[in-house]
């Protein structure tokens, strides 16, 4: 009897390849929601200083209206800028959640196709294991018949 091949083996391959794939997407997704998070940060130490300048300003003394001005769009812009981190924040932790899903999918996939493996080659080996008995059989009645004659 011949040694275990497993037919499927093509495609356990090109699917832990696929597992392989996703581990690296979801592993971009972490770094990039990662990125996002540091920048939401910085924005924000940059927002609470923007405001402590607005109220210096305030509360220094007179001011010219254009100070005012300037230091007033400044604070929006930033306060903006957080916003907009904080969606892309949001957008990030969905495609983290995505790319979790998908890697949990290529596993389950993969996982699959080992088992089945693992269930032919015990099968192989249990197939095997019958042939080599028929074939201890047939020669124990062999010399049982040789020393009987």
């Amino acid at each position: 009897m011949n040694q275990f091949t497993f037919r499927l083996e093509r495609v356990r391959a090109l699917r832990e390849r696929g597992e392989d794939l996703a581990k690296q997407e979801l592993a971009g997704a972490l770094t990039h929601r990662q990125g996002c998070e540091e920048r939401l940060r910085e924005t924000g130490a940059e927002l609470d200083l923007a405001r402590a300048r607005q109220r210096d300003l305030a509360a220094g003394g007179p001011a010219s209206a254009l100070d005012m001005i300037a230091r007033q769009q400044y604070l929006e812009r930033v306060e903006r800028n957080r916003m907009q981190g904080q969606q892309e924040l949001m957008q990030s932790d969905a495609e983290v959640a995505r790319r979790r899903a998908s890697l949990v999918e290529a596993a389950r996939d993969r996982q699959a196709l080992e088992r089945l493996k693992e269930r032919r080659r015990a099968d192989h080996a249990l197939a095997l294991k019958r042939f080599e008995g028929a074939e201890m059989d047939e020669i124990a009645m062999t010399l049982h018949r040789r020393r009987a004659a």
